[in-house]
């Protein structure tokens, strides 16, 4: 098993990661891990940890983690809309076959007022998108 692990360990939190050197090569034959950096996906900085000198190496395998790990929030923040299109048709089945007048006085203020804040949003963002497709005109 030691001899399929990767060199890197990537403890990922909220915006990046804690990186660790996995060691299997000792005596014991024990896993060791030891940090070597803290990552920050939002503002791109990579801060050794303690006194740490990084290797280009370890710079280049924590640079491409960065870019995976980028590209993996990219999706899923594509995939949550997508799911949260299903939701709203979910909801607009609920509002029009099973929901009581009660469960409709409850949700509907808040449901509309968000609809119309993520109209406005999406109005203004295809306006901006269409005025720069005509070169600013």
């Amino acid at each position: 098993m030691s001899a399929d692990l990767p060199d890197y360990y990537f403890r990922v939190r909220e915006n990046g990661a804690f990186v660790f050197r996995v060691d299997t090569e000792n005596r014991q034959r024990r896993i060791e891990m030891d940090q070597i950096a803290v990552v920050n996906i939002r503002n791109g900085e990579i801060k050794p940890h303690g006194q740490r000198e990084l290797s280009e190496q370890d710079i280049a395998e924590i640079k491409s983690w960065m870019e995976d790990r980028a590209a993996t929030i990219a999706a899923r923040d594509t995939d949550d809309i997508h799911r949260a299109i299903d939701h709203l048709n979910l909801t607009a089945h609920w509002a029009n076959s099973r929901a009581t007048d009660a469960q409709l006085e409850d949700v509907t203020d808040a449901l509309l007022l968000a609809m119309h804040d993520l109209r406005g949003v999406l109005v203004r963002k295809k306006a901006d998108r269409l005025m720069k497709d005509r070169g600013g005109d």
